[in-house]
């Protein structure tokens, strides 16, 4: 892949990290950010993935394998799917949107060929055809399908737009929310997604240059994504995670099919036991101005009932940050993945360049997150009442 037009624009600065080939900001991401949420703002995500499945038989094969119902995925609807290993552990997550002819996977950049790759061991005899088609086509997102239109017109090869609409703030009926939807944050996210031909990249990026649509960069997009609680594969996911600890039963896993890799899993831990680990936003101290990375130690201290005196209390690691960003209204903030036992109104410290960072959490997965059912509690043999 060349590099993206949009480096190319006046005050464009690379991102790193995960986000690397793309702008991470135009000069100012804290002004990029307010555009982005007002809707006037694009942003690009040529550094994505994407993948096509065609064939009769897609939509029934794609349904087997993942987490989502998309057997009966009417042509223009999107879903969000998770791959999970035998344990339940996340492999890959994908956003789709069916045209009616072929099944169109966005996913993070890393994963496209990897899955492309499995996805086509596990054709067999099935009428479908995988293909990685990063290489000629890339993403575009933005809060509202006006400032895409106004950069580039939607791609429609079969006359159906090629447009994902994040289903994050508005979950499916078979969805289980950890968190309330009563004050939930993704109330204001209305992230959408565009497929587009990669040399449309061009004429997006001429848009902005001549004042069409504003840009923001992958730092805006992902303070506004940390602020919604919502998670991603590149970040929030290590090789343990499963969905229940990122809150992502809310939106990718339909809880009314089975017979797919890790259900049973997805299965016990809902209903019977707890998710071992879980996502918190933590509210940071921004009085040393700085902002931990992804990976820092999260830690909580345990004071004694009784201490010696200059005793100072005992440090343990109770978690990681995973995303961090400077949010225009929420100031510093990151999202962090801690134990189940962290006690909610436990603060807690980050330790980030040699400094410690004071943190206040919020709940998303809340650390008395239970079973979804009640199990009946059976009399042990031999004894009577």
């Amino acid at each position: 892949m060349s590099g993206s037009p949009f480096l190319a624009l006046p005050g464009a600065v690379p991102a790193e990290g995960v986000d690397a080939g793309v702008p991470g900001h135009y000069g100012n991401p804290i002004v990029e950010q307010r555009r982005l949420e007002r809707g006037d703002a694009i942003v690009d995500l040529s550094d994505r993935g994407v993948i096509s499945v065609a064939g009769p038989d897609r939509l029934s094969w794609l349904h087997s394998m993942a987490s989502q119902a998309l057997d009966r995925l009417a042509p223009g609807a999107a879903a969000e799917a998770l791959f999970l290993d035998a344990s339940g552990r996340i492999e890959h997550v994908v956003h789709v949107v069916d045209d009616g002819e072929t099944a169109w996977l966005t996913v993070e950049g890393p994963d496209a060929a990897p899955l492309a790759a499995f996805l086509d061991r596990m054709r067999f005899m099935l009428r479908v055809e995988v293909a990685d088609r990063s290489g000629e086509l890339a993403v575009i997102a933005a809060m509202s399908s006006s400032a895409l239109d106004a950069a580039v017109p939607a791609y429609a090869p079969a006359g159906v737009a090629l447009d994902w609409a994040d289903p994050w703030s508005s979950p499916a009926p078979n969805a289980h929310r950890y968190a309330p939807d009563a004050g939930h944050p993704a109330s204001d996210w209305h992230w959408i997604e565009r497929i587009v031909p990669r040399h449309a990249l061009a004429e997006a990026a001429a848009a902005a240059r001549a004042g069409r649509v504003a840009v923001a960069g992958s730092l805006a997009a992902e303070a506004l994504r940390i602020a919604a609680w919502r998670p991603r594969l590149a970040t929030e996911v290590d090789e343990k995670s499963i969905p229940h600890e990122l809150d992502w039963l809310r939106s990718a896993v339909d809880l009314g099919k089975g017979c797919y890799k890790g259900q049973e899993t997805v299965a016990k831990v809902l209903n019977l036991g707890r998710p071992p680990r879980r996502l918190v936003l933590l509210h940071l101290d921004g009085s040393d101005t700085v902002l931990p990375a992804p990976g820092d130690v999260v830690v909580g201290e345990k004071v004694r009932p009784e201490p010696a005196e200059g005793e100072a209390p005992e440090r343990r690691a109770v978690g990681h940050v995973t995303s961090s960003a400077m949010h225009h209204e929420l100031g510093p903030v990151a999202l962090a993945v801690v134990k189940r036992a962290v006690p909610a109104g436990l603060p807690l410290i980050v330790e980030s360049h040699g400094i410690d960072v004071a943190a206040a959490q919020v709940e998303i997965v809340p650390a008395d997150a239970g079973a979804a059912v009640d199990v009946p509690r059976l009399p042990r043999l031999g004894v009577r009442k």
